[in-house]
This record gives C-alpha cells, structure tokens and sequence, in this order.
C-alpha cells in the first residue's frame, strides 16, 4: 500500500504483522475538501483489507491538527468500512484535548458488532 501526502498530510502506510495495515498520520489534515483525495485513498485501503482480511489501525498520535472536514471523511470511512466488515482501530492521544473530544464524539458510531474500536495511546 503506497503512502498519501495531500498537501501538510501524510499517511504513512505500514503492514507490520500479516493481519493489520497501520496508517500513520503525519503533519496537518486543513485541506478544505479533503474527502477528494482521502476517499479515493480509502478505497484502495478498504480493498486492499478486504483481500487480504486486515484489520486497519489509524494512528492519530503524531497529527497535529485535523479540521472538520477531515472528520467527515473519516466518518465516510468508518461507514464504508462497517459495510465491507473491515474492522477498524482508531488510536490518539488522549492527552491532546481536540484528539480527546474528536474522538470521544466519534464513538456514537461504535454498533457493538467489534467493527470500531477506539484506543487511546499508551
């Protein structure tokens, strides 16, 4: 899977294990439609998991910011992904207050089904 840089982001893409496709997201998510170039990125990603049965980890540790628009393509994600039954991990930093409040409102998209899961940084 190859890596996304859009314009101050970049998703670095890293298969450690044979089972999780981990992207890391790097820099500043301020695009002003930013669901134009992550979404088709997501399919890819979406695709590439459903062939190879890989869980995903979005790994929000190191952004330093995202605006609301970028929530919105992750919530596009979470939902396409559901559909797929791909399951996701989110994890951020807890200790950052934006990742602390974007994060816990995006739960509202956990069903119960082991799809979602959210987890903040150690």
């Amino acid at each position: 899977m190859e890596d996304l840089i859009a314009g101050d982001l970049k998703i670095q893409a890293i298969q450690r294990t044979p089972t999780i496709l981990e992207l890391l997201w790097l820099g500043k998510s301020n695009a002003r439609n930013p669901t134009a170039v992550l979404s088709p990125y997501f399919s890819q990603v979406l695709t590439v998991a459903m062939e190879q049965k890989l869980t995903i980890e979005l790994h929000f540790e190191r952004l330093e910011h995202f605006n609301s628009s970028t929530i919105t393509a992750i919530i596009q994600l979470i939902q396409e992904a559901r559909s797929k039954a791909v399951k996701l991990t989110i994890t951020f930093d807890q200790g950052i207050k934006w990742q602390k409040l974007s994060f816990d409102a995006l739960r509202v998209f956990s069903k119960g089904d082991g799809l979602l899961e959210f987890r903040p940084a150690s």
